[in-house]
């Protein structure tokens, strides 16, 4: 196994504005596929290289704060995301807090209810720094 994770959803009420909601933290676009049988809009990442995950719209799924949280790769802008979170709608619970070797992470309340984290890895962290 190289990783742990391999995959990870989102759950949204509305899935265009927490489409929105991402796009606007993390300062990019989403690639979206309505196509299946549940709207997806997938995070960037490098398909056979890295975590993927998607925001989905599914009656099996709903947001909430209590479960799983799943932590985002902030690509070294740890402040500038949490900056755009609540004028994207959002709320910041746990501010950048630094975790050591392992980088800095922070906790958001997402658009649709979902706890989620951002993370800066030690080597992004330092050379922001």
């Amino acid at each position: 196994m190289s990783t742990a994770i391999n995959w990870f959803e989102l759950p949204a009420a509305d899935f265009d504005r927490a489409r929105s909601f991402y796009e606007a933290v993390l300062g990019t676009e989403l690639k979206v596929d309505t196509s299946g049988r549940m709207p997806m809009a997938f995070f960037p990442y490098a398909e056979g290289k890295g975590t993927g995950g998607a925001i989905v719209k599914s009656e099996h799924a709903r947001p909430g704060v209590d479960g799983a949280i799943v932590y985002l790769d902030t690509r070294g802008s740890i402040e500038r995301c949490l900056r755009r979170v609540e004028a994207a709608g959002g709320k910041v619970v746990v501010p950048v807090t630094d975790i050591g070797p392992h980088g800095r992470f922070a906790i958001l309340i997402d658009s649709e209810g979902n706890r989620v984290g951002l993370h800066e890895p030690r080597a992004a962290a330092s050379a922001a720094a």
